[in-house]
């Protein structure tokens, strides 16, 4: 009997993940462009491609061949998916094509009753980006290189399970289980970081990966209120916060909303952690609702990026909801 499972990143620019004002003067002028969000769910990574809704995407695929509640079998069945950059020159689009670096397939870990799969996909983009670097040569005019490393595990009782095993620190990841829906993110993306460093012998290709920091997947209705945050009217404040700092202390008094924008908080009650969230997640609403003081500590497990916006930018209803999907005790 044949088996097949899958698990796919697909990374993609939002336009919170840019920062400074040089880079985000190159991309608010339109000569190069943020992406929009990508859907919950994929059921044609082709036809994203061909629309330019994303960078790159690495899809891991395998399949495993049961006799007699044994792996006889196995093998991949997917690979790294690049996708164009297009710049504006005057008034004219260009489309640069990318450099897609060769699919790292390690040789699968066959077991009698599992198999494990670890695969690497990435490339560069095709736009030049004359550069300084931290490491001889010093000097860089490729593009840094994009990639993400996955393991998938395949089970003779036909269960699987993915891991994000290391990832390029930009641009953002998203990840999608073998059934097309987004299950996980990578939580920090580094943009200063992966332009200055990833090149060469600094990446899998070189025998070097980073570390990738996984969290759990904001719900749909977070998604949908991020969008009214962040382009629904008046602009949020951003802010910038080192880790070990916390954005605020149970029992502060506070009426506004935060959305996470990068990097991971650590939510506490009474000293205790409750929960660890990452990008997309908005935090506040119970001090909205409730009196207007905290009724949870919220503490920064990495240098974080989070916007501030004021809580009449929201509707009360979708508070509601929010605060009943947190299920967070309320004071």
């Amino acid at each position: 009997m044949r088996i097949e499972s899958s698990v796919t990143t697909v990374s993609w620019i939002p336009s919170e993940a840019v920062t400074g004002p040089l880079l985000r003067g190159t991309f608010d002028a339109g000569f190069t462009h943020y992406d929009d969000p990508l859907p919950d769910s994929i059921e044609d990574l082709e036809a994203l491609r061909a629309a330019s809704a994303f960078r790159f995407a690495n899809r891991l695929a395998a399949w495993v061949e049961i006799e007699n509640g044994r792996i006889v079998d196995a093998g991949y069945s997917g690979g790294g998916l690049m996708g164009s950059t297009t710049v504006r020159l005057a008034k004219v689009n260009a489309t640069f094509q990318p450099v897609a670096l060769p699919d790292i397939c390690q040789e699968p870990e066959l077991a009698d009753t599992a198999v494990r799969f670890v695969q690497t996909t990435g490339g560069r983009t095709g736009l030049p980006a004359p550069r300084r670097v931290k490491h001889p040569p010093f000097m860089q005019f490729r593009a840094p290189t994009v990639w993400t490393t996955l393991g998938l595990t395949m089970r003779a009782d036909g269960t699987s399970s993915f891991e994000v095993l290391g990832a390029s620190k930009f641009p953002r990841h998203w990840v999608y289980d073998a059934d097309g829906k987004i299950s996980a993110k990578v939580g920090l993306a580094d943009f200063k970081d992966w332009y200055r460093d990833a090149f060469g012998k600094y990446t899998p290709w070189g025998n070097r990966d980073s570390k990738a920091l996984v969290t759990a997947v904001e719900t749909a209705l977070e998604r949908q209120l991020s969008v009214t945050i962040m382009s629904g009217g008046k602009k949020p404040a951003i802010r910038n916060l080192k880790k070990g700092t916390f954005l605020v202390k149970q029992g502060d008094p506070g009426a506004e909303l935060f959305l996470l924008l990068d990097g991971m908080l650590s939510v506490t009650i009474d000293g205790e952690s409750v929960a660890e969230v990452g990008p997309g997640a908005i935090l506040g609403e119970g001090a909205v609702l409730d009196g207007g003081f905290r009724a949870a500590s919220l503490e920064a497990m990495t240098d974080i990026r989070v916007a501030v916006a004021p809580a009449d930018q929201i509707d009360h209803g979708a508070l509601v909801q929010l605060r009943e999907q947190h299920r967070l005790p309320q004071r």
